[in-house]
């Protein structure tokens, strides 16, 4: 197959390594320099080198900010048949995109990315398919990750935001909480060190992407919940109620 990536960063490059021993593969983006340290593939600048590739297959891998806008930057040089494929953690807009698009799509989302997987032992790791994407694209995505030994979930657009408010949003929310009352510790602890290397990895990602992942719809309802368990916690440690505690830990217990 014809594969074209969009996007050379660290989610373009580890499609490209992973696809192209076995498929005819082309990567584009707008910066040469970014070029540089993919191999087994065609690099692409330009927009008529895409349409004389004549891709069967779009993967999307620019960062989420520019999502929409590398679609339809290249769109013009694609044949109708094309399969419109993105990865992105956010899917804000997409579905409108794709309904008024004129190309077969699918819509993927791999719940693991650079900053904290290994990408060379990711059967830990886990991915969701949308619903409502093109059969033959469900296929290819599935085998696919399959082969990399992921956990896979089919959702719909829907249940994939209400997904990505619990798993990515409630763990940011907390991360960007802790991180906001740190100070200088001499002597840190274990348990500290790890939680700190979280909000390092966390807040090395790309603002925009944080934003729209905490701006989800769905996002204050967890909010919410994570507001009333402070409040519930507070009140136990400021009147030093050991039952209540006892009862506090044996339910967090069960909930994990």
């Amino acid at each position: 197959m014809k594969i074209l990536i969009l996007g050379a960063g660290k989610m373009g490059s580890f499609f490209c390594d992973l696809l192209s021993f076995d498929h005819d593969v082309a990567i584009y983006d707008v910066d040469p320099e970014r070029l540089r340290f993919t191999f087994n593939c065609r690099r692409f600048t330009t927009i008529d080198e895409i349409r004389e590739f004549d891709p069967q297959l779009v993967i999307n891998a620019a960062t989420v900010r520019y999502t929409l806008d590398a679609f339809r930057a290249v769109m013009p040089a694609l044949s109708k048949s094309a399969i419109l494929s993105d990865i992105a953690s956010v899917k804000t807009d997409l579905p409108e995109f794709y309904a008024t698009c004129g190309h077969p799509f699918v819509s993927t989302h791999p719940m693991f990315g650079p900053t904290f997987a290994s990408l060379n032992n990711l059967q830990n790791e886990n991915a969701i398919i949308i619903k409502e994407g093109d059969h033959l694209g469900k296929v290819f995505f599935r085998d696919l990750y399959n082969r990399l030994h992921l956990h896979i979930e089919e959702y719909t657009f829907a249940e994939h935001d209400e997904t990505v408010a619990y798993s990515l949003s409630t763990p940011f929310a907390s991360t960007l909480v802790f991180a906001s009352m740190m100070k200088h510790q001499d002597a840190p602890g274990t348990t500290f060190k790890r939680h700190l290397a979280i909000a390092h990895g966390l807040m090395s990602e790309d603002d925009y992407l944080l934003s729209e992942i905490l701006f989800n719809p769905l996002t204050s309802r967890q909010l919410e919940g994570i507001q009333q368990q402070l409040s519930r916690l507070q009140e136990i440690v400021e009147q030093r109620d050991s039952e209540a505690m006892k009862k506090y830990l044996a339910e967090v217990r069960e909930n994990l």
